[in-house]
């Protein structure tokens, strides 16, 4: 449907890559294209050989090749059809002399003896790797020696490491441990046990992240808690959390499988907002609703996952070599066996978006001739994969345009915004602009998280203007805008500017979009005192608490606590006082680390018995008094917590409330 409106985009590209042509050079370096693909077809030949009816004769052949390196082990063992087949391999790398092992390869092994439940294997292989066998490889960490048990289904001995590590730090561990137990908890059908490792998690002060929100959405659909799995999953999006192809995909499942059509209709369209391709996961779910003839506009996305007929396939006739164009087409390293003769073994070749897009960062003659020569399917999602990849955003764009004019292929709103989003990332405000005033001539649309990311990377890079720029102009390039979405892209702005100390335009910006009846959130008022507490304009600060107690708005504790902590590091300890007063009268508590810096800000500013008073009410009042839950500057607040926490936790027991103090 883009074939036409690309058109002009496509001469316009055309221009840029002819002007752009004295950018190329060569290296004295290997081709790294080259190295690519021969390391690519080294990988389906080992693909192959391990599918063959008699591996023992040709794997060592396979192995002796002089480009066996890490990489191409660690490729292989991740591509093996079995763990046996994996085992095999690593047994067969003892007779190849010049090949010794790196932690890529020794990690990649690990991760397949968990999947595969062999736990004595697994466990011997850490303490060979702790024991320093092997040369230059490092200590197994607690995180890696989690995941593997995770995956091993091991609740017992992933909690005994997930405690071994919590002694070792001052603080609490990252977010992604919670999630590893609490992911078990899950698997094991303890359900109120999930429930109080995400309550622990969030009383500790780790912010819990998208992963944490995608165990807690499956938990619920895996116990047909719909109703509350879609709450969860509408709320996120307030809670700045980004919403996963997983989650997603958890979803679509589960209401096709229930008939609930509209609601998948209604998903789709929310992943489309979205800017997330449908994964090859979703397909059943796609393909069915397809056949019932109901997916009607949401056709493309079928057509982006059912596989690509253009694709070619490696195979293997009871021997080892490969041709010529073995690997010259591909998507994705997918490892579908077919074919109708019991000798023949047919593959996708492998192809790793990742490595391929290392190997193009110069850019230079030799590797653009390398890369068409090699005839590779560009699609979509390859072409997004690349783009993303790349570190260099002006490589990204040579890429990008590059692959416009190649056979068969058409840029599309995905990939159009991967490379927006890219361009933003690295400040290039006018490759940016070229790209929105184009694709609003062709009369595309841009998902409303493309501008949202396009408008906080401008924070990261401090184009403050230009993202001003592009939110005045949002309605010409972006489909129109419900409330909530307004009121999250006003909150990436007002970010985005405090972050470029552009004050003035921050506050006009404010103020333009309450006259909107546009309510700021908890969020972006925390977010905001906190920046003018840090610029010394402590006017500005008190004039914005006086609007959130003017509205309807209640302060939560983690507001009292940035301010406190803002106006300490500002060195006005009476304010911090007269905050911590109020949060006290609100029946709120600090928490240690705040109390402390008041009290030594005080200290410093020769308030010694203010001092006093505040540890002697902090130890009067801190058994009656809550500490409330703690939120995120811009982000996640206290109430958006125990929200989501109250709706989780009531889906698994009778009662809200919980006991946690077996926690």
């Amino acid at each position: 449907m883009y074939s036409n409106r690309f058109y002009s985009l496509s001469n316009i590209l055309k221009n840029f890559v002819l002007q752009t042509r004295h950018f190329a050079r060569t290296t004295p370096n290997v081709n790294k294209v080259t190295l690519y693909l021969q390391r690519a077809k080294l990988i389906d030949s080992i693909r192959l050989s391990l599918r063959s009816n008699s591996p023992d004769n040709s794997l060592v052949t396979v192995l002796s090749s002089p480009a066996l390196d890490s990489f191409v082990v660690t490729n292989a063992l991740r591509a093996a059809p079995s763990p046996d087949s994996a085992l095999f391999l690593v047994e067969t790398l003892k007779k190849i002399p010049h090949f010794s092992h790196t932690q890529y390869t020794l990690y990649a092994l690990a991760k397949i003896l968990a999947n595969s439940g062999q736990v004595g294997k697994l466990d011997a292989l850490i303490n060979a790797i702790n024991s320093g066998k092997f040369i230059n490889v490092a200590r197994v960490s607690f995180m890696d020696r989690m995941r593997w048990y995770a995956a091993v289904g091991d609740l017992d001995e992933g909690f005994c490491i997930w405690d071994e590590w919590r002694k070792t730090l001052d603080k609490h561990p990252c977010t992604e441990s919670y999630n590893i137990i609490m992911g078990l908890y899950v698997q094991k059908g303890m359900d109120s046990e999930a429930v109080k490792v995400f309550h622990r998690m969030i009383e500790e002060g780790a912010l819990p992240n998208s992963r944490t929100y995608t165990v807690m959405i499956e938990h619920l659909v895996k116990s047909r808690k719909l109703g509350s799995a879609m709450e969860v999953f509408q709320i996120l999006p307030l809670m700045r959390i980004k919403r996963t192809l997983r989650q997603y995909t958890a979803l679509v499942d589960i209401f096709t499988a229930t008939d609930q059509l509209d609601s998948v209709k209604t998903l789709l369209h929310e992943m489309r907002s979205d800017g997330i391709l449908p994964g090859q996961a979703m397909q059943p779910s796609l393909q069915r609703i397809r056949e019932l003839g109901k997916l009607e506009e949401m056709e493309e996305l079928v057509m982006e996952i059912i596989p690509d007929a253009r694709i070619k396939t490696v195979t293997y006739y009871g021997t080892t070599d490969c041709s010529e164009d073995d690997i010259d087409d591909g998507e994705e390293d997918t490892d579908s066996v077919h074919g109708n003769d019991k000798d023949e073994v047919q593959l996708k070749p492998w192809l790793d978006p990742a490595a391929l897009a290392s190997a193009l960062q110069h850019w230079g003659s030799e590797e653009v001739s390398a890369l068409e020569n090699a005839n590779f399917v560009w699609t979509t999602r390859l072409v997004c994969k690349v783009i993303r990849s790349f570190k260099s955003a002006e490589t990204a764009w040579q890429f990008f345009c590059w692959v416009t004019y190649q056979p068969g292929f058409t840029h599309d709103i995905y990939t159009i915004s991967r490379m927006i989003t890219k361009l933003a990332r690295h400040g290039c405000v006018h490759l940016v602009d070229q790209l929105l005033f184009k694709i609003q001539r062709e009369g595309m649309k841009l998902s409303f998280s493309t501008i949202r990311l396009v408008i906080e990377f401008y924070g990261i890079t401090g184009k403050g203007d230009a993202a001003l720029k592009i939110f005045r102009n949002v309605k010409t390039f972006c489909s129109p805008m419900s409330q909530k979405s307004m009121l999250l892209l006003y909150s990436s702005l007002l970010r985005t500017l405090a972050k470029c100390k552009m004050n003035i335009e921050a506050l006009d910006i404010l103020d333009e979009m309450i006259l909107l009846g546009i309510s700021p959130d908890i969020q972006i008022f925390t977010g905001l005192m906190h920046h003018y507490a840090l610029q010394g304009d402590i006017k500005t600060v008190q004039r914005l608490f006086g609007m959130v107690k003017q509205s309807d708005l209640e302060p939560d504790a983690y507001m009292y606590k940035v301010l406190i902590r803002a106006y300490c590091k500002c060195e006005r300890a009476a304010l911090a006082l007269r905050i911590f007063e109020d949060m006290m009268n609100s029946g709120l508590m600090p928490d240690s680390a705040t109390k402390d810096m008041l009290m030594k800000s005080l200290w410093k500013e020769g308030k010694l018995r203010e001092a006093a008073a505040v540890e002697e009410k902090s130890e009067q009042k801190s058994c009656e008094f809550p500490i409330a839950l703690p939120g995120h500057m811009y982000t996640v607040s206290n109430a958006d917590l125990t929200r989501v926490h109250d709706i989780y936790s009531r889906s698994f027991t009778t009662t809200v409330g919980l006991d946690y103090a077996s926690i």
